[in-house]
């Protein structure tokens, strides 16, 4: 499968590196979320919202109700992913890499991320984690999406990527990103955000480092969206680790 942008994923991959990563470690040091510039083009958008009703794309649909995670529904890519969901990951992953390090580094945890998104992968395929995990996420009205954590096994990258693809406010009212944190001995911290089509947001997975009495503690994360209030609202969801 490959894109429908004539900008293709060698652009996608420029889009990437060109971003302001010293800003944004900065608001991820600072929030544990940070949003970049546009990573995808409007027709990239319009192409992966296009795959969403094509079922040999996909490994995976999840209805959020029946299983209590919400309302609505998200879809698992198949092997091979979409090029332009692969260059993303391949080109993101990098960046976020050194952010990573670091915050395990901090909380003395080990730091076992190879530098090739592709060495890193086989390390999850051998601990039997096999599934492709980047995904499309679609909301009508009145859906949401309750607050949660994206882990699958125990090999955990801890940062991920959303992509708006559609035009809030445009295509849809309501739905925002929604970030809670759990900060040591304190109370919970909350952060909403809106995406713009084709920009992406940083997020950790599960927890970041933070500054305590006794130097650096984890603050435990979850994400969500808030309720739907109108229109259709696609996301794409780029993890770096994939699922058992």
């Amino acid at each position: 499968m490959n894109s429908a942008s004539s900008n293709g994923p060698s652009a996608c991959r420029r889009r990437v590196d060109d971003a302001d990563w010293a800003m944004i470690t900065a608001e991820l040091d600072a929030l544990g979320c940070a949003l970049t510039p546009q990573l995808i083009t409007a027709a990239d958008a319009s192409h992966l919202i296009g795959l969403y009703e094509r079922p040999d794309a996909f490994r995976s649909t999840v209805d959020m109700s029946r299983h209590r995670f919400g309302e609505g529904e998200y879809r698992y890519f198949a092997h091979p992913l979409p090029a332009v969901v692969d260059e993303l990951r391949h080109a993101l992953y990098p960046h976020l890499l050194g952010v990573a390090r670091d915050w395990y580094t901090k909380l003395g945890r080990p730091t076992p991320w190879p530098d090739g998104l592709d060495d890193w992968l086989a390390t999850c395929r051998a601990a039997g984690q096999t599934k492709p995990t980047p995904l499309i996420l679609r909301y009508g009205p009145g859906d949401w999406n309750a607050l949660h954590r994206d882990l699958y096994g125990d090999r955990v990258f801890p940062l991920q990527v959303v992509i708006s693809l559609t035009k809030p406010d445009v295509d849809h009212s309501g739905g925002e990103f929604v970030l809670v944190e759990q900060r040591p001995r304190a109370q919970s911290r909350a952060t909403t955000l809106t995406l713009p089509r084709g920009h992406g947001l940083v997020f950790t997975t599960r927890d970041r480092p933070v500054r305590s009495a006794r130097g650096w503690s984890a603050s435990p994360v979850r994400h969500g969206v808030s309720v739907l209030r109108s229109g259709e609202r696609f996301a794409l969801g780029i993890l770096f680790h994939d699922a058992s």
